[in-house]
C-alpha cells in the first residue's frame, strides 16, 4: 500500500478523531469546523435583538364603558405611565376617587422596582390630586386588574362590584407591604 492512499487518524479541534487522507485535508477540516463554530455563535448572539425594542410596539388597551363607570382617568394614566422606558406594560382601573395601577417592569429594571413604583406613584399623585393612588408591580395585582378591565370592557360589572373588587385588591396590596 502506498503512502498517499493510506488513511491516518488525526485529532481535530474538538479532539474528535477523523480519518483523513494523508496530506493537507486535515487543515481544511479544521478550518471548516472553525467557520461553522463562528457562524453558530454569531447567529446565536443576534437572536434577542427584537426583544430589546418591544417597548415601542406596545399598545394600551383603552377601557370604554358606560356612563356610571367612567375609566378616562385610568386610560389617561396608562398612556402617561407606558412612556417610561422601564415600564413594559400597565393596567389601571379607577373609581370616583381612587386609582389602582399595576405595572410590569422589564427584567433588568426589577433591581430598582421600589424606586420605579415610588416614581410612578408620585407622578400619578401630581396628575390626579383628587384621587387616592395605589401602585403595585406584583404580578397577581396585574392579572387581577387585567380581569377587571376585561369585565369593564364587556360591561359585565356594576359600580358596586367594581368597588368591592378594588377594595379586595387594596387589602392585598396592604398585606404585601
Amino acid at each position: 500500500m502506498s503512502m498517499a492512499k493510506r488513511l491516518v487518524e488525526r485529532p481535530t479541534f474538538f479532539s474528535i478523531p477523523i480519518l483523513v487522507k494523508h496530506g493537507g485535508d486535515f487543515m481544511k477540516v479544521k478550518i471548516l469546523f472553525f467557520i461553522l463554530i463562528l457562524i453558530g455563535m454569531g447567529s446565536g448572539c443576534n437572536g434577542n435583538q427584537n426583544q430589546l425594542d418591544n417597548n415601542n410596539d406596545l399598545s394600551i388597551s383603552q377601557v370604554h364603558t358606560s356612563k356610571p363607570i367612567d375609566q378616562s382617568v385610568a386610560n389617561h394614566a396608562k398612556e402617561k405611565i407606558i412612556t417610561k422606558e422601564e415600564i413594559s406594560d400597565v393596567k389601571a382601573v379607577n373609581t370616583d376617587n381612587e386609582l389602582l395601577v399595576a405595572i410590569k417592569v422589564g427584567n433588568f429594571n426589577r433591581f430598582r422596582l421600589k424606586n420605579i413604583e415610588k416614581s410612578v406613584k408620585s407622578d400619578l399623585k401630581k396628575m390626579y390630586p383628587d384621587h387616592k393612588v395605589f401602585v403595585s408591580s406584583d404580578k397577581k395585582m396585574f392579572w387581577e386588574l387585567e380581569n377587571i378591565e376585561q369585565r369593564l370592557k364587556k360591561n359585565d360589572t356594576n359600580e358596586k362590584n367594581l368597588k368591592k373588587d378594588l377594595n379586595k385588591l387594596k387589602s392585598l396590596m396592604k398585606e404585601q407591604t
